[in-house]
């Protein structure tokens, strides 16, 4: 097992309980926000070439929790990283180390991450993962009309920043929902919608501040259900 997965898995549980607590940075409540502003950290990231070796063996410290795969955990707990885009995954792990986001589970093991390039490195690899099938799903009942619903909703204020099959934009930093977990998209998009999601693009805010809960469980399932053509993992063939 690689070394810096070890002393991570070790140390982790330290840093979050007895370490310093994650520096808190101005979000979407302060006036001086800016959404995406090119600085810092992240902006060196962005201009570095990922090294998809290197970043596979930083990636073993993020496995613990979003497995080796990158489908994360169907029950939303971890989300789906395969396949996510380079520029969504630099952003939102340079926004936890730096105070705009707020992931406490998170923020031991991105503080392992020892520079830009590594940043940089780990999401190359991961954005070069096919994206898991059998992600997390709504499950009730009325499944059908949910899904209906919500593609409804989807395709009036959702598809023109997301796309047709949840492949998002990786030039404006608009992330995958393709194979995503029903139970995290619905708990991110609570969060935004309360403000508790402090790095979030505010266009989006003002987006779902009007939905309703079952609007946005209708969006959710929806978007679960999304598939990218030609990013999918193929099904393994069944025995005979």
């Amino acid at each position: 097992m690689n070394m810096k997965l070890i002393l991570a898995l070790l140390l982790a549980p330290a840093i979050a309980f007895a370490g310093p607590p994650a520096p808190k940075t101005e979000g979407i409540e302060g006036k001086g926000y800016k959404w995406n502003e090119q600085a810092g950290e992240k902006i060196e990231a962005l201009h570095k070439k990922g090294d998809i070796k290197n970043g596979e063996e930083v990636y073993e410290t993020c496995a613990a929790c979003h497995l080796g795969s990158g489908a994360g955990r169907p029950d939303g707990t971890f989300p789906q990283l395969a396949g996510q885009h380079s520029t969504v995954l630099i952003k939102q792990i340079a926004d936890i180390r730096g105070g705009l986001r707020d992931n406490p589970t998170m923020y031991p093991f991105a503080q392992v991450m020892s520079d830009a390039q590594e940043l940089a490195d780990v999401s190359a690899y991961i954005g070069k993962l096919c994206i898991p099938l059998g992600n997390g799903k709504y499950e009730g009942k009325d499944a059908a009309m949910q899904v209906a619903k919500g593609k409804e909703l989807y395709e009036k204020q959702c598809l023109e920043c997301h796309g047709k099959n949840g492949e998002g934009n990786k030039e404006k930093f608009y992330p995958v929902l393709a194979g995503q977990h029903y139970k995290y998209l619905l708990r991110q998009m609570v969060e935004i919608k309360e403000g508790k999601r402090r790095n979030s693009n505010p266009d989006m805010v003002k987006i779902i501040k009007p939905y309703t809960e079952d609007q946005l469980i209708a969006i959710s399932a929806y978007q679960a259900s999304l598939t990218m053509p030609g990013a999918m993992c193929k099904d393994k063939p069944k025995k005979k």
